[in-house]
């Protein structure tokens, strides 16, 4: 049966010390790639300028970024099934090193968009390696304090790259969002493979190439119609959203199919199996619909603050960074708590905040004060931070050990397609209502405004399904 399982050795000392070097270097790693899942966003308006493209196009920086990632991530599960931890890491590592430079010397928008798809090459493989490596080093009772510091990664370094992006625009020219990462990816890169020990034995795992094929069309498809959506709204898309999602669609009802024959035989790329877990199940829903609130907020949020307020990067990046410094410092403390009450205590309280949060946002106009916008992304972070550890700890463990690598691609996965949705979704009403409006007559900045505020009452109403499904949510025990 194919699994990973930690080798045997006499040498305890020798294997405290390696749990000691792999996840704090994996964690400091992840944080610095996923961080430029949404660096981009702030540095939409100037790269509209500098580049001579819309905003809509711009957002391809973001959603190809979350498309590559779509399509590598259900691959990862079968990578770590085959492959060392050191020689994938080292890989993930390469991958994005690579395509941070390529960005960073990029003289056009394509080479710009080209750079991000190898850096997301490398990003794709980088969560779930953490998470199954955690899942196989750390006991049951200590995984919500761990993956309270996952959460950090998965969640806080996407809400804080606005703000360092606003920051750096605001003293430097855009490339060096790119030029500051390089040297901190390569010293990452170096000290994994000094460092890093392989603690998990690989198998002879096989790879099914019609699944990858499939897979990439189901993923890729959806992730890039969701995408399209926006670019459909201002200017018109190369391939229409509604045939590309309609694609993906029929490729993923493909994909589950093969998965299902697969499995059988324990040759899944990506074993659905762990959707037998009621509790994996409910959890990665909400973390669906999570993360579609997140990523269509922190896109948003800097669109509106620029083009609508009338903000510098400065200020739209500062304004961002509380929330995001929040959900960092909370994450440990609701690992703790999840260890000690569970899960369903802390979702839906944060369930409710982030819906009452989302509402309070449909009511943002041509005059809100940046006050408002901090207190409002302050209490989104706590929301969001009281449900991301909970439910990514309880849907991970209620798995077997067998199962931990393709949940971590599950989770993954999903995290990609809701981002992209999210995304798309807010920019593609944003952009139809306010062209609309223009048409109508009205001006430009009171049409954004109203486009902004019809795509907020979108987030609030996803937000508000996700509050009543949270009393779902059970502690489950590990399955063996």
């Amino acid at each position: 049966m194919t699994r990973h399982t930690p080798p045997t050795t006499t040498d305890e000392g020798a294997e405290q010390r390696a749990t000691r070097l792999v996840i704090p270097l994996l964690l400091v790693s992840a944080f610095v790639v996923i961080l430029n899942e949404t660096i981009m966003g702030v540095a939409l308006p100037a790269l509209s300028r500098d580049l001579g493209i819309s905003v809509s196009t711009g957002q391809w920086l973001t959603s190809a970024f979350m498309l590559v990632m779509a399509v590598v991530i259900p691959i990862t599960g079968f990578l770590l099934q085959r492959f060392h931890l050191r020689q994938v890491f080292i890989t993930a590592m390469t991958l994005f090193s690579l395509g941070t430079l390529i960005c960073f010397l990029a003289p056009n928008f394509t080479v710009l968009l080209l750079g991000r798809i190898v850096q997301a090459s490398g990003t794709a493989i980088m969560m779930p390696l953490l998470m199954t490596t955690v899942l196989n080093m750390v006991p049951n009772d200590r995984r919500g304090r761990v993956m309270g510091n996952i959460s950090i990664v998965i969640a806080v370094a996407p809400a804080v790259g606005p703000t360092l992006s606003g920051l750096i625009l605001n003293m430097l020219d855009w490339r060096w969002l790119f030029g500051l990462v390089l040297p901190i990816a390569l010293v990452g890169l170096s000290l994994g493979a000094i460092f890093i020990r392989n603690i998990t034995e690989p198998t002879t795992a096989r790879v099914d190439v019609l699944s990858i094929i499939l897979s990439a069309f189901a993923f890729g498809g959806l992730v890039y119609g969701f995408s399209s959506l926006g670019k459909a709204a201002d200017a018109g898309a190369g391939i229409p959203p509604a045939l590309a999602i309609g694609v993906g669609v029929v490729a993923l009802a493909l994909f589950v199919w093969r998965q299902l024959r697969l499995q059988r035989e324990d040759r899944a790329l990506l074993d659905l199996r762990v959707f037998e877990s009621r509790q994996f199940t409910i959890s990665i829903s909400l973390v669906l619909a999570s993360f579609m609130a997140l990523f269509g907020v922190i896109i948003l949020l800097p669109v509106y603050m620029q083009n609508v307020l009338g903000h510098d990067t400065l200020a739209t990046g500062l304004a961002m960074l509380p929330g995001g410094l929040v959900m960092g410092l909370l994450a440990p403390i609701v690992g703790r708590l999840y260890d000690r009450f569970g899960p369903r205590p802390l979702v839906t309280p944060g369930a409710a905040v982030v819906t009452l949060v989302m509402w309070s946002m449909t009511t943002f106009d041509t005059e809100t004060t940046i006050a408002s916008i901090v207190t409002a992304h302050v209490f989104l972070s706590i929301g969001l931070g009281f449900m991301f550890t909970p439910l990514l700890t309880g849907a991970l463990g209620s798995l077997p050990q067998r199962l931990y690598s393709y949940g971590s691609a599950v989770v993954g996965t999903v995290q990609q397609v809701a981002g992209a949705a999210g995304t798309a979704a807010f920019i593609a009403v944003m952009t139809a209502v306010a062209t609309s409006h223009v048409e109508g007559g009205m001006g430009a900045v009171a049409a954004e405004a109203g486009g902004i505020h019809v795509a907020f009452i979108l987030g609030a109403a996803i937000t508000t399904l996700a509050f009543f499904a949270t009393f779902l949510v059970r502690r489950s025990e590990p399955a063996e």
